[in-house]
């Protein structure tokens, strides 16, 4: 049985793998809940105790915030950096090697050479683009990027594929956008992913690799392009591309180690709609950005998210994305590490890809759309049972110092992002409340809310550095949108402790709880709507 195939327990056949594999899926939920549950319970009968670690943990958190405040800064600089750099220039004035270039020593000191050995007007940017229900003006807005991205398009292959399931519309959709843009690039093509096909799930992996496979066989195999001369970018079709981003794309494969064995990940800032999203969305979006922006500058722990390249070499490899997962865009990565035996990695491109933050038809539309948004996001622990259960099986003739790395990762990073802000928010009053007279008789309990309320406020220096930073990303603003109305958007992030209660933790408990009782989940398609 092919194991990096699996997508849930119940696709194993073997009874001790499916016990072991369920024992896995548990695992995510079990920890945090386990978590949570023996601080309710201490705090009841050893008050004392939760309070000393109720301060030991504040002191945690606000050497974190100071640690990842400087991760924030030195890639917000990075991200900076692409205003100023002429990646077509650069990308053109790369050599194979001395021999083919004129230019002077000083010059040559100064230009990279292409560690790929292949010149970068050999390459294909293949592009996918699965969509279901978004509106026409969304499809366009994403292709006419692509159009002004400055990339040759006559080296493009775009291909975007509708879902049959969303019914006549989507036909007409597929009609008018295969009329509209056919022959603007080189090759540009619409499909239909059909519906109700065995052992796939109704979600966005399914329709990509479907698209990729018909452009594989009917484009690629015809016209004899060879994989390892393809870079594959799938976005989310809200996805509006930044002139140069497919520059920078190519000049960092050309130019990185091994650029066959890695995913290129961009920064995504959440700027389509932000002007006309509510408020409490626009924080969770700049949250998430900031978090992808301090990833990239560790990148041993970066895996892809949402947007992102490979190159078609590797996807060939591993047999497309995953048809039978809700979190397709993490598990590519997954597979690949796998597949290549831990040899494989995400390569940050310090480059931003604008897409929507998440907005429906009214306030309460949106604050429920982005609840079941962040727990699809949450759902990516479904990721870490594949992770140490394929690690397990591989482990022999892979390198287990990545491997271990990534499974420490993944798991600390679901079980912080589910118990964190309650633990702050919530246990830390317990002692107090609950603890009775045989803790509130003592001075600790004087002294923690003060020493709890000190390291806290410390720690909203990095709300501050947010606050600033994520206006200083921010468009230009319309002419309707006052500057007094502009400068509130710092005070939205006093929001920001009940939102990562609100739209982290709790949607965070929901998906490890559902996949500790296997109640496995479908995929939320997030409405996209502009004003």
């Amino acid at each position: 049985m092919d194991y990096l195939k699996i997508g849930k327990a119940t696709d194993l056949t073997n009874k001790r793998d499916y016990r072991l594999y369920r024992a896995l899926e548990i695992l995510p939920g079990f920890l945090s809940l386990g978590t949570l549950l023996i601080l309710v319970i201490l705090s009841y009968f050893a008050p004392v105790i939760v309070a000393f670690f109720m301060i030991a943990f504040d002191v945690y958190w606000l050497l974190l915030v100071i640690f990842l405040a400087v991760y924030l800064i030195s890639g917000y600089s990075e991200l900076r950096k692409f205003k100023t750099h002429n990646w077509e220039e650069m990308t053109r004035n790369l050599r194979l090697n001395f021999s083919e270039t004129n230019l002077s020593p000083e010059e040559i000191k100064k230009t990279p050479l292409c560690d790929s050995g292949m010149a970068w007007t050999d390459l294909w940017q293949l592009i996918v683009l699965p969509t279901y229900n978004e509106s026409l003006g969304v499809l366009r807005s994403c292709l006419d990027s692509l159009l002004a991205d400055g990339f040759p398009v006559e080296r493009m292959i775009v291909v975007m594929s509708f879902e049959a399931r969303a019914g006549a519309e989507a036909v007409e959709r597929e009609r008018t956008i295969n009329f509209e843009y056919q022959g603007k690039f080189g090759h540009f093509l619409t499909t239909i992913h059909p519906d109700g096909i065995p052992g796939e799930l109704k979600a966005k992996g399914a329709n990509q690799a479907h698209a990729a496979k018909v452009v594989k066989e009917k484009i690629i195999d015809v016209e004899n392009i060879p994989y390892d001369k393809i870079l594959v970018s799938v976005f989310d079709v809200d996805t509006i591309v930044v002139p140069g981003y497919f520059f920078k794309l190519t000049y960092t494969f050309l130019t990185v180690p091994n650029p066959y064995h890695a995913s290129y990940q961009p920064v995504p800032l959440y700027h389509n709609n932000v002007w006309q999203s509510p408020f409490f969305a626009r924080v969770a979006s700049s949250s998430n950005t900031f978090w992808q922006i301090m990833q990239q500058i560790r990148p041993e722990k970066l895996s892809t998210y949402s947007s992102h390249s490979m190159t078609f070499k590797a996807l060939v490899d591993i047999g497309f994305w995953s048809t039978n997962m809700v979190s397709e865009d993490s598990r590519i990565f997954f597979n690949c590490l796998l597949f290549y035996n831990g040899d494989y990695r995400v390569e940050p491109l310090h480059f931003p890809i604008l897409m929507d933050t998440t907005m429906d038809k009214n306030f309460k539309l949106t604050a429920m759309s982005l609840y079941k948004q962040q727990r699809r996001w949450a759902w990516g622990a479904e990721n870490l049972p594949y992770l140490i259960f394929n690690s397990i099986k591989r482990w022999q003739q892979s390198d287990k110092k990545t491997l271990a790395r990534h499974i420490f990762v993944q798991t600390y990073g679901f079980h912080s992002w589910a118990t964190s802000a309650l633990i702050i928010g919530v246990i830390g009053w317990l002692p107090t409340l609950i603890g009775g007279d045989r803790f509130n008789s003592t001075v600790l309990s004087g002294n923690l809310p003060i020493v709890s309320t000190w390291l806290m406020n410390l720690a909203l220096i990095g709300l501050i550095q947010s606050a600033i930073i994520s206006n200083m990303l921010l468009p230009k603003r319309p002419v309707s949108f006052t500057f007094w109305r502009r400068a509130l958007l710092v005070l939205e992030w006093v929001f920001v402790p009940v939102s990562i209660i609100i739209f982290g933790a709790i949607p965070c408990l929901d998906a490890q709880i559902r996949l500790m009782l296997g109640k496995y989940m479908g995929f939320f398609v997030t409405p996209k709507e502009r004003g």
